[in-house]
């Protein structure tokens, strides 16, 4: 599931976003002020994020910007009343992928969302692992022949930071950082448990330990 961040003041209009996306399938976090935003993406990490720009203590373009010098490159769209370009201007140099004028067709921007989801490599059909496994990427799901199998979440993290980092070497610090928040303890027992997890499903020779570095995937 697509997990999208709403800066809003308006509430009411924060939450008729929020309605339209869960009914969509999104999971949707809301925030009214862009000092709150900081403070949810410190703990949380989002596939996308629809901010306002004239919002409360830290406007949409000062709280991109901050996210982007702390290199959170999420896909990010602008719903926004500005009109001047010389704003619109600024939001894209601080970092946004796109923006949609007040008031927004929800029809609309449900595409816009989707067009950034893909572009960003976010949204991709069920990929093969081997001849009898594939993973469905939208809904977080390992399939046997097509059919769905039970796997725990954190493996399922596992896979899907193998899969971004197809043909590159995932350290142990990528590891911690993708399956565990700041606040959660990790053990390095449990990271062999979850390795080996993932190479029961896809086949012990498709994990490759580099041994002081970390491990890389080859499908």
């Amino acid at each position: 599931m697509y997990k999208i961040l709403i800066l809003e003041d308006d509430e009411l209009f924060k939450e008729s976003l929020e309605d339209f996306l869960e009914d969509e399938g999104f999971e949707v976090v809301g925030a009214t002020d862009g000092e709150q935003v900081l403070e949810i993406c410190y703990e949380n990490r989002f596939d996308l994020y629809l901010f306002d720009i004239n919002v409360p203590k830290l406007d949409g373009i000062e709280t991109l910007k901050e996210l982007r010098e702390k290199l959170d490159d999420t896909p990010t769209i602008y719903l926004t009343s500005y009109k001047d370009k010389e704003k619109l201007t600024e939001g894209f140099i601080c970092g946004c992928d796109d923006y949609l004028k007040k008031p927004i067709d929800l029809d609309e921007l449900l595409l816009r969302i989707m067009s950034l989801l893909k572009r960003s490599g976010k949204v991709m059909e069920n990929i093969q692992l081997n001849d009898e496994i594939s993973f469905d990427p939208k809904n977080r799901r390992v399939l046997k022949d097509g059919e769905d199998i039970y796997i725990a979440g954190k493996v399922i993290d596992l896979l899907e930071l193998f899969l971004e980092k197809k043909e590159a070497i995932v350290t142990k610090e990528m590891i911690i950082e993708k399956l565990w928040e700041f606040n959660e303890d990790y053990s390095e027992g449990s990271i062999r448990v979850y390795i080996n997890n993932l190479k029961k499903l896809l086949g012990k020779d498709k994990i490759k330990n580099i041994k002081g570095v970390g491990y890389k995937v080859e499908l």
